[in-house]
């Protein structure tokens, strides 16, 4: 979750960016930049490490130009060092970068093939190369931005510096945020409002798809087909710190949004993109080789996610796992054989049950791992190792970026183990690598589906009972999002297996009743395809979230069917959380719930 910062400004913007970037920081970061223009010239400085390195070589040699653009980098492409530090330029232009680029291998064969030359080992490096060889075909710089935006894949923020052009920035969204300031003869880019509270009290948020032309007269937003459009400008308490809600109603709608940012830069914690591998931060103190079980124990949306993860352990690595609800594993003084692995996952690492049953397993002498999302939390602290979820600050009660920031660390885990284990090759580990690298841009598709999933909750906020259903790994996603409706809606909700519907639950359908499937075309679709029917012969009300193949196969009527992006069926549990979570805040928000802070919970919950 990289931070961006770009000033058109009257005097020396070097050490307004460097300010505007320690507001940043809280994305975490590894390496930061900045660029100026000094007489209609590129000139930048960068430094590895902390802004403070930054500093120590802006006072050493001082930038001066007033348009300029800077950068804090969470390293994805590439080491976290000088060199692939942003900003990144040619003698065109500096660009600076926020998520991933998914087709740049694509890209930069294409270009390497025109002789262009590479001198990073980022993504990033691509998109300052097409932009550079559009203005080098004859193109404007505006011009050259609007042709290249629809050749990019993924979820990205951008901003570009010009050489030559005193008076222009141009900023870019595609599934990650970005933000414009409006000042007195000014104008200012940065990743959130924060960034750039100290310099204007208003701003206005780019919808997904946006880019932006900023110039000391103002701004030119166009959508993702190049229409003028107009955003909302928004007031802000000028130097506020306050957590921001940007352009959105609640910080749940909010989190439901990042998700295609934070799952980016989780991933670059796990992923070598270069090499196509998973590469653990952690050094782990047992090999994956020498475990005969997973014991895993959580609360909540996080069990939710362990027991997601069963299956992708199971699948492989071979590795047998058992997983408990915390509150339960910490009672029933479990027989753990020594040596082996406790895996608990918990976004505050601070829940009362997960932390006892943490304490349960060091005394019977487990490798403890925790998946947690707060480095300095008490099970980090007690956990033999841990390996950190980036979802950032997640301000909601009902979870959405934690768990599918959750999702991605332990499918990292389980493909590692795979590999350590010998039951993934060489290439089944680089197809599962480029699935997860996919996802970000994926989740930003799905993210498209929200109009008429909002329209669909009007009617989901009628019903007194749902059911959700789904089979291998969307079944526990099943039960996610039951999970979610109940908690912010309050409509009774309820997730079962698909093939447990005729044990008990088909009882309960009637024409009255809404029935939500979960059935991307996979291995098991004509199964679950059969439990519809079953619910359709009934009366059920089927919504049916499926891919474009699923959709055309079901054969069934149903009163709505969300049609997913096509995703490789090991990561669809990811990407299909997007439509449950939407569903729920819609239908929540609908009957005037107060999501956010739902009655009788709490974010973290530190006693039995």
């Amino acid at each position: 979750m990289c931070g961006i910062v770009g000033i058109v400004g009257k005097t020396p913007v070097a050490p307004q960016i460097v300010e505007a970037l320690k507001r940043l920081e809280y994305r975490g970061y590894d390496s930061a930049g900045v660029a100026t223009l000094e007489e209609g010239r590129l000139d930048r400085r960068r430094a590895e490490g902390k802004l403070r390195n930054l500093e120590t070589k802006l006072s050493q040699a001082p930038l001066s130009g007033v348009v300029g653009i800077g950068h804090t980098r969470w390293a994805t492409h590439g080491k976290p060092n000088e060199t692939n530090a942003h900003p990144h330029a040619t003698d065109k232009l500096a660009v600076v970068h926020n998520g991933i680029i998914e087709n740049f291998r694509e890209l930069k064969t294409g270009l390497e093939a025109k002789g262009i030359r590479f001198e990073t080992e980022t993504d990033t490096e691509v998109v300052a190369q097409l932009v550079t060889y559009e203005i080098r075909q004859g193109r404007l710089p505006i011009e050259a931005v609007a042709v290249t935006l629809p050749r990019l894949r993924g979820a990205f923020a951008l901003g570009f510096l010009f050489s030559g052009e005193e008076d222009l920035l141009i900023g870019a969204r595609h599934g990650a945020p970005l933000a414009i300031g409006y000042g007195d003869g000014e104008m200012y880019l940065g990743s959130d409002a924060l960034a750039l509270a100290p310099f204007t009290d208003e701003v206005a948020y780019l919808d997904d798809g946006d880019w932006a032309i900023l110039t000391r007269r103002g701004a030119d937003i166009r959508d993702e087909t190049g229409k003028p459009v107009q955003r909302v400008r928004h007031k802000i308490p000028v130097g506020s710190f306050l957590a921001d809600k940007g352009n959105y109603r609640h910080f749940m709608a909010k989190e439901i949004h990042e998700q295609a940012e934070v799952v980016g830069r989780t991933l670059a914690h796990y992923v070598n993109f270069a090499s196509e591998r998973v590469e653990l931060p952690i050094e782990l103190p047992f090999s994956f080789k020498d475990l005969t079980r997973i014991s895993i124990s959580a609360c909540g949306t996080a069990y939710l996610a362990g027991l997601i993860s069963k299956y992708w352990f199971e699948r492989l690595a071979r590795i047998p796992v058992e997983i408990d609800v915390a509150s339960e594993f910490r009672y029933r003084e479990a027989p753990l054989e020594p040596g082996g692995l406790a895996l608990f996952v918990s976004q505050s690492g601070e829940t009362a049950d997960t932390l006892a049953s943490l304490r349960y397993a060091t005394a019977e002498k487990q490798h403890t791992l925790s998946v947690v999302n707060v480095p300095t939390s008490t099970m980090a602290r007690e956990s033999s190792v841990i390996a950190q979820t980036l979802a950032g600050v997640e301000v909601g009660v009902a979870s959405t970026k934690a768990f599918t920031c959750q999702l991605t660390v332990l499918l990292s885990l389980a493909i590692a183990a795979g590999r350590a284990r010998g039951t993934l090759t060489v290439e089944e580990e680089k197809e599962l690598v480029n699935a997860l690298v996919a996802v970000p841009g994926q989740m930003t598709e799905a993210m498209k589906r929200e109009h008429q999933i909002e329209i669909l909750a009007r009617d989901l906020s009628k019903a007194k009972d749902v059911l959700y259903l789904g089979r291998g790994t969307s079944y526990p996603l099943a039960m996610e999002g039951a999970l979610k409706l109940k908690e912010i809606s309050y409509i009774h909700a309820e997730g079962y297996a698909a093939g447990e519907l005729k044990h008990g639950p088909i009882a309960l359908i009637d024409e009255t009743m809404p029935v939500i499937v979960i059935a991307p075309h996979d291995s098991i679709f004509e199964k679950t395809v059969s439990n519809m029917q079953e619910v359709a012969a009934r009366g059920g009300r089927i919504i049916l979230i499926t891919d474009e193949r699923g959709a055309l196969e079901a054969g069934l009527d149903t009163m709505a069917t969300i049609v997913m992006p096509s995703v490789h069926p090991i990561v669809a549990p990811i990407v299909n959380a997007i439509p449950i979570q939407l569903l729920a805040y819609h239908t929540a928000v609908f009957m005037g719930k107060d999501v956010d802070q739902p009655r009788n919970l709490a974010k973290s919950v530190t006693v039995e």
